[in-house]
């Protein structure tokens, strides 16, 4: 009997991640595919992107609505509390043997942890990692924690899924899965994407995406302003926005970009580009700037700078081609004359990606073949001195 794996993805960046496991599994004579999907998927603000996962030929069984009309902690909180009902109310119905899920997402935790009650095991991708600027860093070990198997995506974040005191023979390293996208996708050429975007690329481009930092109170308009401010100074430079995640305090964020877009020109915003439209630009920008971990992910892999600004993303596994760098104007201004200077640009062809070169989905997807989820439920807690 096939092992029913039920996915769930709560928005566009985790369903480009997991994009490629999705099709192992619907392609396996072992597993049987069921996806959930929730939170912005299925929200008209957020781009109903859903849809990106029906045109890729895929069903689903499940769509669960949590989001409230708020960015405020109590908005967000009542969304987990929505998601605990959808979640025990779907794995009701659709009896999975196995949840995957992926990163650190509040959604994700509702749906591990009414998995936790009705005693499914759950897979955890991309467990390990730290993010010392957000509410994500917490959510994320939790969820490990609650989590049976685990797929890490580099060498450190495994010793600390160990420390957490998992079962070493349940934790892999298989590399990060945001690699798989870059090589198993055609990718768009220049034209292409311009008619895709409506929007013409200019001599230099950049691709900006600003996150609250979550665990900081009432930064985000400050920090977006600093932003903006200086990148009005680039009007020789196309400007490429991707809105923020449904965090706390991210509608200051959509209404600045928005007022922005409109007095430039040389701008233009996106609620979401896709997986495929997203990859494509990073071919012919300069560096991804903000604060999502695409810009730590993927876009060493393309060989171009990252301007990381502020602590969302700090405590991560960083390529060379990184610039960190503090939200306010004079840091970012200093951060671009890094970018753009001779000494920078001649080792961008040389950077290497720590989170690998690909192949990360095919190995998730053997183990779920291959592993027995007998009696996995109850865990034991394997203290470091017994491990190494």
């Amino acid at each position: 009997m096939k092992k029913r794996i039920s996915v769930v993805t709560s928005t566009r960046a985790d369903y480009g991640l997991l994009r490629w496991v999705i099709q192992g599994i619907h392609e396996s004579d072992y597993l049987d595919l069921q996806i959930i999907v929730t939170g912005m998927h299925l929200s008209p603000e957020f781009g109903l992107t859903y849809k990106e996962i029906e045109n890729d030929g895929f069903k689903i069984q499940k769509k669960i609505e949590i989001l409230l009309s708020s960015d405020t902690p109590v908005g967000i909180s009542k969304s987990m509390g929505l998601g605990l009902i959808g979640f025990s109310e779907a794995y009701s119905e659709l009896k999975p043997d196995l949840i995957l899920v992926l990163g650190d997402r509040y959604e994700i935790l509702s749906s591990v942890s009414a998995a936790l009650i009705s005693r499914i095991p759950v897979a955890h991708l991309h467990g390990g990692e730290t993010t010392e600027g957000a509410f994500d860093e917490g959510i994320r070990h939790s969820i490990s924690k609650m989590s049976h198997l685990h797929f890490v995506a580099a060498e450190e974040y495994k010793n600390r899924v160990l420390q957490l005191g998992e079962n070493p023979d349940h934790i892999h390293l298989v590399g990060g899965l945001g690699i798989d996208g870059i090589k198993k996708l055609k990718l768009l050429s220049r034209d292409e994407l311009e008619s895709s975007l409506n929007f013409k690329f200019k001599k230099k481009n950049l691709l900006i995406t600003f996150h609250p930092a979550t665990l900081e109170g009432q930064t985000a308009e400050y920090q977006i302003r600093q932003l903006l401010s200086y990148l009005a100074t680039l009007s020789d430079t196309g400007l490429i926005f991707t809105m923020p995640n449904s965090d706390t305090d991210s509608r200051i964020i959509f209404e600045l970009i928005h007022e922005f877009v409109s007095s430039h020109s040389n701008s233009c915003s996106y609620a979401s580009l896709g997986h495929l439209r997203y990859l494509s630009c990073l071919q012919f920008v300069d560096a991804v700037v903000g604060n999502s971990s695409s810009g730590i992910i993927e876009a060493p892999s393309f060989r171009i700078g990252t301007i990381n600004i502020g602590d969302r993303q700090k405590g991560r596994l960083k390529a060379t081609s990184v610039i960190d760098c503090d939200p306010n104007y004079e840091n970012i201004k200093s951060a671009f004359l890094k970018l753009y200077s001779s000494e920078f640009q001649s080792f961008l062809p040389n950077v290497m990606n720590p989170y690998g070169e690909g192949g990360a989905s095919e190995k998730i997807v053997k183990v779920l073949e291959k592993f027995d989820l007998t009696g996995i439920l109850k865990k034991k807690f394997f203290d470091l001195k017994f491990v190494l």
